[in-house]
């Protein structure tokens, strides 16, 4: 069809001549609503926007002489957040006399990392920075 007989019928409808494949040898147009064309696409890109989501970055806060109970329940917070899909940043805190004894802060840490093994991966190292212990766990 020629394009003037085209824009005709278009302008018939009361709509509007949009390109959809201009890179073939012959372009193909439709006749159709192009502001109702655009709102359409604007709400598919806002729903696939809405279910992506992102992993966030959980951080877990502990200190070296914790109890056995504060750590089970650090430890559920911690399997939550992975259940989640988050990761998980654990931050050990040593204050005062608590930094001459930096290999118990160590021996916590490993025992997350070795409680936590099936299900996550270790992102980060724990290392020292200043008077924290970071380590750094993302889900599988």
């Amino acid at each position: 069809m020629p394009l003037a007989a085209a824009l005709d019928a278009a302008r018939e409808a009361s709509m509007d001549l949009v390109e959809v494949s201009p890179d073939q040898e012959v372009p193909v147009v439709k006749i159709l609503d192009y502001g109702k064309l655009r709102f359409e696409e604007r709400k598919k890109k806002a729903a696939a926007k809405k279910k992506q989501r992102s992993s966030e970055l959980k951080e877990i806060k502990m200190r070296p002489n914790i109890d056995t109970h504060d750590y089970e329940v650090k430890a559920r917070a911690m399997q939550r957040f992975f259940e989640d899909g988050d990761k998980v940043k654990v931050t050990l805190r040593f204050r005062g006399r608590e930094m001459a004894h930096q290999h118990l802060g160590m021996q916590l840490l490993e025992r997350v990392k070795l409680q936590f093994e099936e299900t996550t991966k270790v992102e980060t190292e724990p290392k020292l920075e200043g008077r924290q212990m970071t380590m750094v766990l993302a889900p599988r």
